[in-house]
């Protein structure tokens, strides 16, 4: 059944993500949106009380205390990966619909669990893949046309945030989400290796898959980088398409006369004819295509409120969080594979 009057909305966990999520709720609340946040949870005290403050909220530092004392239509899972499980399971058995900050769950198991209980209670559960929101992504599926060769670069610099997982988990799974979206195919091969650098856990890594339908895909992520980058590319017949996360941006090349050269040279070529200004270079035409403005969070937040009040699936179902986490937990083992036969140590 479709909710009638404002969704009420609860966020568990305070910390970085947890307050953009907050501070989003009353953005929309503030403009007319049908929604109202109602409380926040979280198990610190401080960030806790520093929250409730702020938005003026109830504050409760259990999921069930919160489910006790407050009516809950919606919530918001900000709080580490590890915890994903225990404080989804208590809020979808009491009705409670859910968007679960990406990954969707530590291991397979849990992500199992989160699914189980949301097809028992009837509940709707998003995972929070926010790419998928960003303007450009949005704009680059309007011109798919069999994608064949992908290239993916995220990097970032180091900070002690989310190192309760590999950097596979917590930066490269947004673009193997895209990737796998983008595609629609099953991965055949997976080849990868990582290092840790400042962390436990691998901090650098580089992967390369094969889908069933020849498509290749190369990724690239690091949280111990100098500089900040988050570009994805990809070829298709007679196009090359260009995605700068940050900026939002999406260039297209159209190729004519060089239709026969290989992606690197299309690559070579098409920087160019951006250094040009756009103009057309050796059989390239270079568009700069027009996306809709927008901060991906909100796009993503007023999604799940409209998927809860419609009750219809999600942009990004739970089960496009358990592909994503699937692959992304095939990776680490492969990293996994090549650090013991190369006598490496993760």
């Amino acid at each position: 059944m479709a909710v009638s009057g404002p969704v009420r909305v609860a966020v568990v966990g305070a910390g970085a993500f947890g307050r953009n999520h907050l501070r989003v709720y009353r953005e929309l609340e503030l403009a007319g949106a049908p929604v109202r946040l109602v409380a926040v949870v979280d198990c610190n005290a401080a960030a806790l009380d520093e929250a409730a403050a702020k938005y003026g909220l109830p504050r409760f530092a259990s999921v069930e205390a919160c489910i006790a004392a407050v009516a809950l239509d919606a919530a918001s899972i900000c709080v580490p990966t590890v915890h994903h499980a225990t404080a989804a399971a208590p809020l979808l058995a009491a009705g409670v619909d859910l968007l679960i900050e990406k990954p969707l769950a530590a291991s397979l198991v849990d992500a199992d669990n989160i699914l189980g209980l949301a097809r028992e209670f009837g509940r709707i559960v998003q995972v929070g893949h926010l790419e998928r929101f960003n303007p450009a992504v949005m704009a680059a599926r309007e011109h798919l046309n069999r994608p064949m060769f992908f290239e993916a670069h995220r990097l970032s610099v180091f900070t002690p945030r989310s190192l309760d997982v590999d950097v596979v988990l917590d930066l490269m799974i947004h673009d193997l989400d895209i990737v796998l979206s983008l595609v629609e195919s099953p991965v055949r091969e997976v080849r990868a290796v990582g290092l840790p650098v400042l962390s436990r856990k691998v901090d650098i890594a580089n992967v390369r898959l094969e889908f069933e339908n020849g498509c290749i895909a190369n990724f690239t992520a690091s949280r111990v980088s100098t500089e900040r980058v988050r570009k994805l590319r990809f070829f298709q017949p007679h196009q090359y398409l260009s995605l700068d996360f940050a900026r939002k941006d999406l260039l297209i090349i159209d190729v004519t006369a060089a239709a026969g050269l290989d992606p690197a040279q299309l690559a070579a070529m098409a920087a160019l004819a951006q250094q040009a200004g756009g103009h057309p270079t050796a059989g390239l035409s270079l568009k700069k295509v027009a996306v809709e403005v927008g901060e991906p969070l909100r796009l993503e937040i007023e999604s799940f409120l409209n998927a809860v009040r419609r009750r219809t699936v999600p942009v990004v179902s739970g089960e496009d969080g358990r592909a994503a986490l699937a692959l992304a937990l095939e990776i680490n083992a492969a990293i996994a594979e090549h650090a013991a036969r190369t006598g490496l140590l993760v």
